[in-house]
């Protein structure tokens, strides 16, 4: 579906904060990323990368653009580009990835219900708006905005967000995964918030993996030991790959794993080979791959990607199975990388409440919503209240059932 490539203007918005200022801004919808400068985007999505890492790698020009340059996204895929950016005296001092989307696939944050039940009751759920990181679960901002202008930037973003589902008569516009901030910002806005759920690790200063298993109750810590030797005797070895050391071969390998995974989940996988081809060009110092190599082949890996603080799980696949190489090598190796190089956290992707017996801890997602039909809305507003009681009532549970010792006198 193409939409109006319209510009809206936001007249008497102040220019800074906390200047009084003001001026017009204007607010740009394009078909494609490569119609937006990637220095112009990188100073809204990560300045911080000027002096290291960005927070995360996700929101980058580099990383959305591979989606796009891949066939990833477009095309047959179901989400097709609509990015805003907003200008004031023609410099872009916000920006956001925003998609019309055909379908509720790869976003993580489910409203196949939602979408059932408006179209049984006579109305037409997509096309609706997505504003978020394809194909990735991972908290982050989404309204991204050059500092000083966050305020300003925020609210032209989702003014323009919104206008253009008004105007095109879609459904709904939903804003995922991102962060508590802008949840609130967005709720402050007039959007319903919604809450998820994540498990995550935790680094408390560990200074290697047995330290962090001192955190566990004894039969935590034995039944990660035993799962780690089990695992660990597949009959070959496992390497952890980043930057130069990652070659062509390795993502030939990997592309045979997650053909089969994505073949399994979603009956056919989310992003092209060529994807990681431009992964291998542009992002590999982003990127930590662990394989698990027999005879010299690799039988099994995990993706991740690296940011500033935290180590990202994305994607998993095996040609063969071995017992508990799969925690192994998504959660274990994750944990082992992120003490060694002082990361804070490891977000190991949706679901899954495995995770918690192997030290990863509920956390709170958010995402916001904007439904057209009033009457729709009100259903959806009560829905959305009624889960984050659940969910909140669900992290607290959960919490309390961890495998962490509650003093330091408990097995």
């Amino acid at each position: 579906m193409s939409l109006d490539q319209n510009r809206a203007t936001c007249p008497n918005a102040p220019v800074t904060e906390p200047a009084n200022t003001q001026t017009q801004v204007e607010i740009r919808a394009h078909p494609d990323l490569a119609s937006i400068s990637a220095q112009a985007w990188d100073a809204c999505a990560c300045p911080e990368a000027e002096n290291g890492r960005a927070i995360d790698p996700f929101t980058t020009h580099r990383f959305l653009s591979a989606l796009e340059r891949s066939a990833s996204v477009g095309g047959q895929s179901g989400w097709h580009p609509h990015h805003l950016t907003v200008e004031v005296d023609g410099r872009v001092i916000a920006c956001a990835p925003l998609y019309v989307k055909h379908h509720s696939q790869g976003e993580y944050v489910f409203d196949h219900g939602w979408a059932e039940a408006f179209e049984r009751a006579g109305g037409s759920y997509y096309p609706k708006l997505q504003l978020a990181v394809p194909f990735t679960p991972v908290t982050g901002r989404r309204l991204l905005v050059r500092p000083g202008f966050e305020t300003i930037g925020q609210a032209a973003l989702v003014q323009g967000a919104v206008q253009t589902a008004a105007d095109n008569d879609l459904s709904s516009l939903h804003i995922t995964f991102c962060t508590e901030d802008e949840a609130q910002a967005g709720e402050e806005m007039g959007l319903l918030p919604r809450v998820g759920l994540q498990y995550h690790w935790e680094n408390n200063n560990f200074r290697d993996f047995d330290g962090f298993l001192t955190s566990l109750t004894s039969r935590k810590r034995k039944a990660i030991r035993k799962e780690r030797r089990s695992a660990q005797s597949f009959g070959g070895e496992i390497v952890s790959l980043t930057g130069g050391d990652l070659k062509p071969a390795h993502w030939d390998a990997f592309w045979r794993f997650y053909q089969d995974t994505g073949a399994r989940k979603w009956g056919s996988p989310y992003l092209t080979r060529a994807f990681f081809d431009l992964v291998q060009d542009t992002m590999r110092d982003d990127v930590l791959l662990v394989l698990a190599i027999r005879n010299g082949e690799a039988v099994a890996g995990a993706l991740n990607f690296i940011g500033r603080d935290t180590l990202f799980g994305r994607y998993w696949g095996a040609t063969e199975h071995h017992p508990c190489l799969h925690f192994e090598l998504c959660y274990y190796q994750a944990i082992d990388y992120a003490i060694a190089n002082g990361l804070s956290r490891v977000e190991a992707g949706a679901q899954g409440d495995h995770k918690r017996a192997r030290g990863y801890a509920p956390v709170a997602t958010h995402s916001l919503h904007w439904i057209r039909d009033a009457g729709f809305r009100s259903a959806v507003e009560r829905f959305v209240a009624q889960e984050a009681q659940m969910i909140g009532n669900d992290i607290e549970a959960l919490a309390e059932m961890g495998p962490f010792r509650k003093t330091e006198d408990d097995p």
